[in-house]
């Protein structure tokens, strides 16, 4: 039986652009393909100026199509030209969200870091410098910006089509957590997963803002590609404890971003001691200066360390950030150091 055409695309699945997870036929690399007599021939577009991406991609697709039965030849032609201005690492053109001024992600390597707590926390603090600000959680399968913020509203929807975020504290909020019950997980599919997403960024109503806080899910997967291959970015923030097993994720993740040419501003080690308030003695519970070390390996400024608190974890279970419930905290002193930091990069 001949090969088809859809059965070649779906071996052409299994080649990943080189770095990523996301393979060439998702990435849209894939222009034509033409199948005769058990010969396959594929014509791939590539933008990029390096010159061993398209020999990896050519080899590893040739070496796929060599495994579907009845292939006799397999040829892979790339049309190779520079990257636009502002183009993603597979030429995909990043663009700015109408009426947002900077886009800021903020990102970790694993989970369990606190980055939620950070986003929503540097959030409330750009917003208390008279900024603009909204915050999109961005994490499908486990957003926490609904319950950290307090608020069970669902959003509603202008004639237009277009989602009114929810408003609390000063901030326009969107999350899957105002749209779930406490108790329903969100069952879906990667692609699925891509549209939720974009719907977050592209079809809600933001308005006029001047920042626009991203809480992304951890690792360097789906979700994070979408964003920085499509969402023009202004940088991106990590979230790291001090200890060796969260800096080895929180390098994966800035190298995510250079590779796309989003700017890291910097890095935030959270977690960072503990200050027992009986006694007042400090605790380096998850070691001391990871933060720092990490920093200078990268290039980026150590904007801020952000101990362990309990007020901090209380109020955000109560659904008022630190920042917006105690003005007068050591942490919340903090995160209004980190986003005056931010601005200055920034602006």
């Amino acid at each position: 039986m001949a090969v088809t055409d859809e059965q070649v695309r779906d071996a052409l699945r299994r080649v990943k652009y080189p770095g990523f997870s996301r393979d060439i036929v998702s990435f849209g690399l894939v222009k034509n393909v033409a199948v005769t007599d058990g010969s396959v021939t594929v014509q791939l577009a590539l933008a990029t100026n390096d010159a061993a991406v398209p020999r990896a991609i050519k080899a590893d697709a040739e070496s796929a199509l060599r495994e579907l039965s009845d292939v006799r030849e397999a040829k892979v032609l790339i049309d190779i030209h520079a990257p636009p201005a502002g183009a993603g690492a597979a030429g995909a053109v990043a663009t700015r969200i109408e009426g947002v001024k900077h886009v800021i992600a903020v990102a970790s390597g694993k989970g369990g870091v606190g980055k939620s707590t950070v986003a929503a926390n540097l959030a409330v603090a750009l917003n208390q410098t008279e900024a603009r600000v909204g915050l999109c959680d961005c994490d499908i399968y486990g957003p926490s910006i609904a319950m950290m913020f307090g608020s069970r509203d669902r959003p509603m929807a202008t004639e237009e089509n277009k989602i009114i975020p929810i408003e609390q504290y000063g901030l326009r909020l969107m999350s899957m957590g105002f749209l779930l019950d406490d108790t329903s997980p969100a069952i879906l599919r990667g692609p699925m997963v891509t549209r939720y997403t974009q719907q977050f960024l592209r079809q809600v109503e933001w308005g006029e803002l001047d920042y626009l806080v991203l809480d992304l899910p951890p690792g360097t997967g789906d979700i994070q590609l979408t964003i920085v291959q499509t969402v023009a970015l202004s940088g991106a923030v990590i979230v790291t404890t001090p200890q060796e097993v969260a800096l080895i994720d929180a390098r994966k993740a800035a190298t995510m971003f250079e590779k796309v040419n989003v700017p890291v501003l910097g890095l935030i080690e959270n977690m960072s001691y503990f200050v027992s308030p009986d006694t007042g003695k400090r605790f380096d519970i998850f070691g001391s200066g990871g933060g720092e070390r990490e920093a200078k390996r990268l290039r980026v400024p150590l904007l801020g360390q952000i101990p362990i608190d309990i007020a901090t974890r209380e109020s955000g279970d109560r659904g008022m950030p630190i920042v917006a419930e105690a003005r007068e905290s050591a942490v919340t002193a903090e995160f209004v150091r980190i986003a005056s930091q931010l601005r200055a990069q920034l602006n």
